[in-house]
This record gives C-alpha cells, sequence and structure tokens, in this order.
C-alpha cells in the first residue's frame, strides 16, 4: 500500500479505483487489481 500525499494521481491509474473514507483516512481500493491500494496522509 502506498502512503501518498494527494490521491488524485492514485484514483484516476485505473478504471475500477474507488475513493473510500474509513475511520477517518482516505483510501483508494481496487477490487480488480489489488496492487493499486492507496492511503492518505
Amino acid at each position: 500500500m502506498k502512503i501518498r500525499n494527494s490521491l488524485r494521481a492514485a484514483k484516476t491509474r485505473d478504471k475500477n479505483c474507488r475513493v473510500v473514507r474509513r475511520h477517518g483516512r482516505v483510501y483508494v481500493i481496487n477490487k480488480k487489481n489489488p496492487r493499486m491500494k492507496a492511503r492518505q496522509g
């Protein structure tokens, strides 16, 4: 999982990426390609 300051680049890498808020953190998750995971902050 990558930790990035901004998730704008992470979410546009693949069309299956979704931006999700969990426990006050912002995540990018991808069911089809789990290597695309990222977290903000």
